[in-house]
């Protein structure tokens, strides 16, 4: 980007009233991700720094936002215009010389590549200010450019100002400026609220920078970059355009979407050649996954690293877990963040994993919950184990050896750790540690009544229906004591007087 410093300022101070929302509008998702954090990235491919975020509506949760970003922040704390809230940066901007992108938080569709374009336009140009315009079919709405009769630009008027002939311009002002900052400030200071709003206006700084017989420089967006989000109508519209956008991305590059309608795959996920993706599976944040995999249905991975030749079957659920080659997990199994899986990890369905490494070759096929735990190579966890880790105070850690056989039902009591090769029998409850090559069991007698189901299917029959309270034996035997007939009492003969 050449040797002159180069900074940005973006709008996200407005509430963003047509939205009709308590959210602010930046903070709208779009793709999985909030809308402001797509002109961030774009800043931040390209080197841009400092970058200072204007807040103002829900400034906390703004900002929280914008974090990951390493931006700073500027509030505009009364709402009077885009000029007024570009003028709210300039403390936190301290003493930077260079040139300033500007740009509106509710843009999502701006690539790297044209903030760069026009970063080159505006220093080839020698200009004061330069602007990105784009040519649509129906402008309404959007601020439209004015033009002299070379063609240079010579103005910018917001839809709500134009004439009638005005209205009739086609070419609009995208919401991405290129301008030299001490130009900036000085003609920030210089704005007036002639206009219906009553607002500053950013957008008369080209106006200014005309009248004052300096360079304005233009370039054009590519088709369909300057469409903004204004309304739930148009993040809905957003959402419909990115995804066929990102799902023809990669089905050019050699993966197959069984129902690209029902796919959704967020902006910076990564997927391998041959991989087959089925419906209704949504796919966000920082996902990869890798090739020759297969992704069943009906699945939800968020921050995943998932390896080649990985099965996701139907109903799964994963969040910032790694899955290393050849696993299967599923169907209707739940990976929680934390989740470590190693080669040929067989995970089956209604398994829960949390903060969990499994090694190679582990299986854990059927109702199982695994939390805080470690559990070595080729190990087999049978249907309803639990790592019971939580004592109500602290979590604590199950640590389980190689080649381990868990039996159905068992409870591991953590912490606890269990050797090698053990042998944990079914439904034990393991409260001590478990040697290596051990066989661990709980003593539960077994009891039988001889012929108790023909007497208990006999009641029923004598009952007309099932037992109820009053048919216990208990019951039944209190109910004989209260229905004995109280003994006569024996005659004693009269004493004669």
């Amino acid at each position: 980007m050449g040797h002159r410093p180069l900074g940005a300022i973006v709008l996200a101070a407005g509430l963003g009233t047509r939205m009709n929302s308590a959210l602010p509008k930046v903070l709208h998702q779009l793709g999985g991700r909030p809308l402001i954090a797509y002109p961030l990235s774009a800043l931040r491919r390209i080197g841009v720094d400092p970058i200072v975020v204007v807040v103002g509506h829900a400034a906390v949760r703004v900002r929280a936002a914008c974090e990951p970003y390493a931006v700073r922040f500027a509030d505009q704390t009364e709402q009077k215009g885009t000029g007024h809230a570009t003028r709210a940066a300039r403390a936190a901007l301290g003493d930077f010389s260079g040139d300033l992108l500007l740009v509106y938080g509710d843009l999502p569709f701006l690539r790297a590549e044209t903030f760069e374009r026009l970063v080159a336009a505006h220093r080839a140009a020698g200009a004061a200010v330069s602007l990105l315009t784009e040519s649509v079919a129906d402008p309404s709405g959007f601020g439209r450019i004015r033009r002299d009769a070379e063609g240079n630009v010579i103005g910018i008027v917001e839809d709500r100002d134009c004439s009638e002939a005005q209205r009739a311009i086609c070419e609009i002002n995208v919401g991405l400026y290129c301008v030299r900052a001490e130009f900036l400030f000085g003609a920030l200071d210089r704005l007036q609220p002639a206009n219906v709003q009553r607002e500053l206006y950013l957008t008369d700084i080209i106006g200014i920078a005309h009248r004052d017989g300096l360079r304005i420089g233009a370039a054009p967006a590519t088709p369909g970059e300057g469409r903004q989000v204004s309304s739930r109508a148009d993040l809905a519209a957003r959402e419909r355009e990115l995804r066929e956008a990102i799902s023809g991305r990669w089905l050019a590059a050699g993966v197959t979407l069984e129902d690209p309608a029902t796919t959704y795959i967020g902006p910076e996920v990564d997927i391998g050649r041959d991989t087959v993706i089925g419906p209704n599976v949504l796919l966000r944040g920082a996902t990869r996954i890798g090739a020759d995999c297969r992704l069943d249905g009906s699945a939800l991975i968020t921050d995943a690293t998932i390896g080649d030749r990985v099965h996701v079957k139907f109903g799964v659920v994963i969040s910032e877990a790694v899955l290393a080659d050849d696993v299967q997990v599923g169907p209707f199994a739940q990976l929680r963040p934390g989740t470590r899986l190693g080669p040929r990890v067989h995970v089956g369905d209604f398994v829960e994993t949390k903060n969990a490494v499994l090694a190679a070759g582990v299986k854990a096929m059927h109702l199982a919950y695994l939390g805080d735990a470690e559990i070595g190579e080729d190990t087999n966890i049978g249907a309803g184990t639990i790592t019971c880790n939580f004592d109500g105070f602290r979590k604590h850690r199950t640590v389980i050896g190689k080649r381990v056989q868990v039996g159905t039902d068992s409870q591991l009591i953590a912490p606890v750790t269990v050797g090698d090769d053990a042998y944990v029998a079914t439904g034990t409850t393991v409260r001590k540690d478990v040697p290596p090559g051990a066989l661990v069991f709980n003593t539960k007698p077994q009891q039988e009544r001889a012929g108790w189901v023909a007497a208990r299917r006999a009641r029923e029959a004598g009952s007309g229906g099932g037992e109820t309270a009053a048919d216990t034996p208990t019951v039944k035997a209190r109910s004989r004591q209260r229905a004995k007939p109280a003994r006569a009492k024996k005659a004693m003969p009269r004493r004669r007087k």
